[in-house]
């Protein structure tokens, strides 16, 4: 079943690459007592994650972070080595989280797992954006296609805050 506004996300643990090395983050840590904007991406260094989703969440952060939102992350089914890899390439390394869902346990709990086996990438993250506060989802906007970021992307997150 897919995660609907009003519900409250699960418990999961990430992997966030740091300058120190790997660390573990619970949804706890990063969404408790907090509103943070959200977003997945099916791969880090995808063509429509790298030249379109992604930028517009690091072109937008101080304008994201000044509507009162206080943290800014992205999600994908990939190992914290890709995450963080993807964080320096990006540019975006300190800027917004970018968490590692090594075993798709939070995508699947979410209900916004996708098989993209067709496409070659196998068991990955539908593409999505959601606001959160306090753990709880207050905006969920999912693509209908991986290749889309329309309804997902930064401009349209700026509109709901």
């Amino acid at each position: 079943m897919t995660i609907a506004i009003g519900d409250k996300l699960p418990a999961a643990t990430f992997k966030e690459k740091t300058a120190d090395g790997p660390v573990e983050i619970t949804t706890d840590q990063l969404f408790a007592g907090k509103r943070v904007v959200l977003f997945a991406v099916p791969g880090a260094f995808t063509p429509t994650c790298s030249l379109n989703h992604l930028p517009g969440y690091l072109e937008n952060r101080d304008t994201i972070l000044g509507k009162g939102v206080d943290d800014i992350a992205v999600v994908a089914v990939n190992d914290w080595h890709v995450m963080g890899a993807w964080a320096q390439s990006s540019g975006g390394m300190g800027k917004i989280h970018f968490l590692a869902d090594w075993d798709a346990g939070f995508t699947k709990a979410v209900g916004l797992d996708a098989d993209l086996s067709a496409g070659g990438l196998g068991l990955r993250s539908k593409r999505y954006s959601m606001l959160v506060e306090d753990g709880v989802v207050k905006a969920l906007n999912v693509e209908e296609s991986p290749g889309q970021a329309t309804i997902s992307g930064a401009a349209a997150m700026l509109e709901q805050l």
